[in-house]
């Protein structure tokens, strides 16, 4: 009997776990928003030039090489 019970016992403290996370989670205001699709704006223009600036100095050392 312990180990059904020890057994039902991990997922119900896993539905509890989640529901308390779900009912803590809050939408993020507009001012948040606007900061975090600003910043991973950012992010992508920053990946965007060194991707490019790679991808401009490998071109010209491949013509030599090749």
């Amino acid at each position: 009997m312990e180990t059904i019970t020890e057994i039902i016992d991990g997922p119900k403290q896993f539905v509890k776990d989640s529901i308390n996370l779900i009912n803590k989670c809050t939408k993020p205001t507009q001012t948040e928003f606007f900061q975090m699709a600003g910043a991973i704006g950012m992010g992508f223009v920053i990946m965007g030039f060194i991707g490019f600036f790679v991808k401009l100095i490998h071109i010209p050392i491949n013509n030599i090489i090749v």
